[in-house]
């Protein structure tokens, strides 16, 4: 990924956290409501949108820290698992899926640690 690409895939996702999170509390609130689990929706919601705004923070920083171009890859990889796992539990009710979230929470925290490492070892 280059800078232009991480800035695009960030500029998405963070359209995307948006229009889930204002479906989800307006569309959804109903099944989420039958399922029960609206709180969980919540969370992945809430989590897409910070790493989406993480993926623009890392295209704002790449031309000064090539190498966090993993840290992009973390963030894309955390969202798609960790929020969408989330989004179809509190959705479907299927809790075999909720194994999948702590894998996508671990890119995140990864994403983070290697942002930190990047920036200080610079």
């Amino acid at each position: 990924m280059n800078t232009k690409s991480i800035l695009m895939t960030g500029a998405i996702f963070t359209c995307l956290a948006v229009m889930i999170g204002a479906f989800g509390s307006h569309a959804l609130k109903p099944i989420l409501q039958e399922v029960g689990k609206p709180e969980v929706f919540e969370t992945a919601s809430q989590y897409h949108f910070y790493h989406a705004l993480g993926l623009l923070l890392v295209g704002s920083l790449h031309d000064k820290f090539p190498k966090i171009t993993f840290v992009a890859y973390c963030f894309l990889v955390g969202i798609l698992l960790f929020s969408g796992s989330l989004y179809v539990l509190a959705l479907t009710g299927v809790t075999p899926l909720g194994a999948v979230a702590p894998i996508g929470g671990s890119a995140f925290m990864i994403g983070w640690a290697g942002l930190a490492y990047q920036v200080a070892k610079s």
